[in-house]
């Protein structure tokens, strides 16, 4: 296959250094922008969630099955049937609260990354498109933290 160039528009600031699992919802980060990109940032303001798309620059590996968290009580899938970290690609994308934004900084809660990890892009959350009504998922994701 062809392969992929990707620069990041900017990286994470966060107290996060180490992984872990879940409780992120209270974790306040700010994702600084390359400045010459600050003006394509202009109406962000007006949404009250964006969506962080970023590359797990840490992740070194990656493995095709997995059990999600490790953890034993739930079964072992494909890596693509969870959103662990261990992927051919390490891209990973978290839907967030967008607190405030100042010049090509923006402030976010819930973002699950850690502290200087690149990111690759930022969309609007918009109900049209993300919001899926009567999702399935396996019963196994509710024995993860989140």
């Amino acid at each position: 296959m062809k392969e992929i160039t990707l620069k990041p528009i900017g990286f994470v600031k966060n107290s996060v250094n180490e992984p872990r699992f879940g409780n992120f919802s209270n974790e306040v980060s700010e994702i600084i922008i390359d400045e010459k990109l600050t003006d394509a940032l202009d109406g962000i303001e007006d949404y009250s969630h964006i969506i962080v798309v970023y590359w797990m620059d840490k992740v070194k590996d990656y493995v095709i099955k997995h059990n999600p968290q490790g953890k034993e009580n739930v079964p072992l899938v494909g890596i693509f049937a969870c959103r662990c970290p261990r992927r051919p690609n390490p891209i990973a994308i978290t839907t967030v609260k967008l607190i405030s934004r100042n010049k090509n900084i923006l402030k976010v809660q819930g973002l699950d990354i850690l502290n200087n990890t690149p990111i690759i892009d930022i969309k609007p959350y918009w109900p049209h498109y993300d919001e899926v009504k009567n999702a399935k998922i396996p019963d196994w994701v509710y024995n993860l933290e989140f």
